[in-house]
């Protein structure tokens, strides 16, 4: 089916309008990276240390109660949210893991505040300040093992300019998204760190079948431009590339709206990558290997 039809956008022309789109996506996402490596950020209790208890109430409970009750109790700096069935509440407490008894002493404020409506400890874990810390940089060190595969990988599939170009791109889609996410001062959970490696994967996939159809027109159109063989390529795939991901996001869409409370953060990150990780393939990946071979081909030249 040829959803788009036969498309001649000059995807190489407009590659200074994208240059400084993604520079401004890529300095956020780089301020990000600082405040996270410095605990500065909205840390989840994966990385910042704390508690996590789920309870279920017999019947819809007020989330304005639930606050009220753990307050009266000392209980401070909590955050509680409420999942779609009005029942369940998850609270949240930050750098508590220390204090004994936290659980016990959350369950004691929720029975003294809303005696009405029973209600039962589904799940409850609690992680040290330490342990929060290490997985922090285990994580930032595993993003930067997977992408230092994807430079090896491309390079042999391809050449070492395709993998380099590939890992710039799929650096800019991490960035940006992981940027947004700090922007709207979203939780960095592990889930969050889950989307950012699918997003690297996904953005992989999309820029090597732009990058397959560009290295075969290359040979078969020797004739005409670099920017004009580019150009086609891109339109080529555009229509298979943009059902790709209008179909994964019909997937991630669906976490994100009927997922519940756990899976929402993850379902709008993943969306968000898969929209820039598409926009990247076409205006930065491929443009990043017509800069290069340009100069490349001039610097060839005023050698000769």
């Amino acid at each position: 089916m040829e959803i788009l039809g036969k498309t001649k956008i000059d995807f190489i022309g407009k590659r200074r309008i994208a240059y400084a789109i993604s520079t401004v996506l890529v300095l956020v996402g780089i301020v990000a990276l600082i405040q996270i490596s410095r605990g500065a950020a909205n840390m989840g209790i994966d990385f910042a240390g704390g508690t996590s208890i789920q309870v279920k109430f017999d019947r819809p409970v007020d989330l304005g109660a639930v606050r009220g009750a753990l307050s009266q109790s000392g209980i401070k700096d909590s955050e509680p949210q409420q999942f779609a069935d009005g029942r369940s509440v998850m609270v949240r407490l930050k750098h508590s893991a220390a204090e004994a008894g936290m659980v016990q002493h959350v369950q004691n404020a929720l029975q003294a505040g809303i005696r009405d409506n029973p209600f039962v400890v589904e799940a409850s874990t609690e992680v040290g300040p330490a342990i929060g810390k290490d997985l922090r940089n285990k994580t930032l060190i595993a993003i930067a093992i997977s992408l230092a595969g994807i430079v090896l990988y491309i390079a042999w599939r391809f050449e070492f300019r395709f993998g380099v170009a590939a890992t710039a791109a799929t650096f800019h889609d991490v960035l940006a998204v992981l940027g947004i996410v700090f922007i709207l001062n979203k939780e960095i959970t592990l889930l969050i760190v889950t989307a950012l490696l699918t997003i690297a994967g996904y953005s992989l996939t999309d820029t090597v079948v732009v990058y397959d159809r560009i290295r075969e027109n290359l040979r078969a159109r020797r004739k005409e431009s670099l920017g004009d063989t580019m150009n086609a390529s891109i339109n080529q795939v555009l229509g298979r590339t943009a059902m790709t991901s209008l179909t994964t996001i019909l997937a991630s869409g669906s976490l994100f709206f009927l997922g519940g409370e756990v899976l929402h953060d993850f379902g709008f990150a993943l969306s968000l990558g898969i929209v820039i990780g598409t926009y990247s393939s076409w205006f930065v990946a491929s443009p990043l290997i017509y800069e290069w071979r340009l100069r490349s081909d001039a610097s060839r030249r005023a050698r000769r």
